[in-house]
């Protein structure tokens, strides 16, 4: 239920300055939701999903150093020759893992004017049937430049385990135990990441309008280039449709919700409709890892989100894989 909001809220996960906050300190005790710093933060994080949707973390105990690697890492890529990127591209074949040219990524019908590296958690042979065929196979990286499958599967790891305890927060904001998201839910969590180079004084849209799909995302974006806007999706709660800027802030992960946590909320939170133009003079670089549910996991409203809202189911089951293919087999061109 996204309200008129015109700023994007910092969430400070590390208390009075320590190295990680209450809710990284107290993610594996069953009873952390007694805690007074973590139901603080869980406050501000239920705030946050109900009035935006979008929020950014500070204090996530991820080094600084690492975000910016990652990113220059990607933008080293993006700048070799053409010939040399295709060596990794994407194909149906690759299970849609790889690289894709300025063009080929497609919102709504509509060309996207941003390339990128698309990278999936390994889905081997036979693992989820003929659900999860069309995505089986593992990620094509890049040997130049160096280092770069060593270094980004690091960066994997800790934004899995970071987005795992967002969502224990997550979880206990609407009113659940703190593992509510685990086990059947998403105890083998899929994940997705998109390593994308938007080019510069481009006016055409970089991303076109969409929401994500999975459970949380976490956004690494360049620190000096405000690109990325949001837009509310629920109408009732934006009447302008104002177009609001989240600019990036050194440090911080830019975080929204996707759309399976909108159906498990029963609508409680809103999958936030955003966008992407770089009108500026720096070609920008953008790290997304989208956090999701188990690939062959059927969600559905929690029980306890539908006791908050009136009793009845808002949205029908959705299964996460189910919804993954049909996304990736309409998203891009060869």
């Amino acid at each position: 239920m996204a309200t008129d909001f015109k700023s994007i809220p910092i969430i400070e996960l590390c208390g009075n300055g320590a190295d990680i906050g209450p809710l990284l300190a107290k993610c594996d005790d069953p009873n952390m939701g007694q805690d007074p710093g973590v139901a603080h933060v869980v406050k501000q994080l239920d705030q946050a999903c109900k009035e935006a949707g979008f929020f950014y973390v500070k204090g996530h105990g991820i080094p600084e150093t690492l975000l910016k690697e990652v990113k220059n890492l990607t933008r080293k890529f993006f700048e070799l020759p053409y010939e040399e990127k295709t060596k990794i591209k994407m194909t149906p074949e690759k299970g849609y893992r790889g690289y894709q040219r300025i063009g080929e990524n497609i919102t709504e019908g509509v060309p996207d004017i941003h390339e990128a590296i698309d990278c999936y958690k390994e889905v081997k042979p036979g693992m989820y049937g003929d659900l999860g065929k069309p995505m089986e196979g593992c990620n094509q990286w890049p040997t130049n430049p160096p280092m770069f499958k060593i270094l980004m599967e690091e960066y994997i790891s800790l934004c899995t385990e970071l987005s795992k305890n967002i969502m224990r927060g997550i979880a206990l904001a609407l009113g659940g135990s703190p593992y509510e998201f685990e086990g059947k839910r998403a105890g083998d969590a899929f994940w997705v990441m998109r390593l994308i180079g938007y080019p510069e004084l481009c006016n055409d849209i970089g991303c076109g309008a969409h929401t994500d799909y999975g459970l949380l995302t976490l956004v690494n974006q360049d620190d000096d280039i405000n690109a990325l806007q949001l837009n509310d999706l629920l109408k009732v709660r934006n009447l302008s449709g104002e177009w609001i800027s989240a600019p990036p802030v050194p440090g911080t992960f830019l975080c929204n919700i996707g759309d399976m946590l909108k159906i498990y909320s029963n609508g409680l939170y809103e999958s936030t409709l955003h966008q992407v133009i770089n009108s500026s003079s720096k070609y920008r670089v953008c790290v997304a890892y989208f956090y999701e549910t188990n690939f062959d996991t059927a969600v559905e409203p929690l029980d306890i989100c539908k006791q908050m809202t009136g009793g009845t189911k808002k949205f029908e089951r959705a299964v996460y894989g189910e919804h993954l293919v049909s996304k990736v087999q309409t998203n891009f061109v060869y």
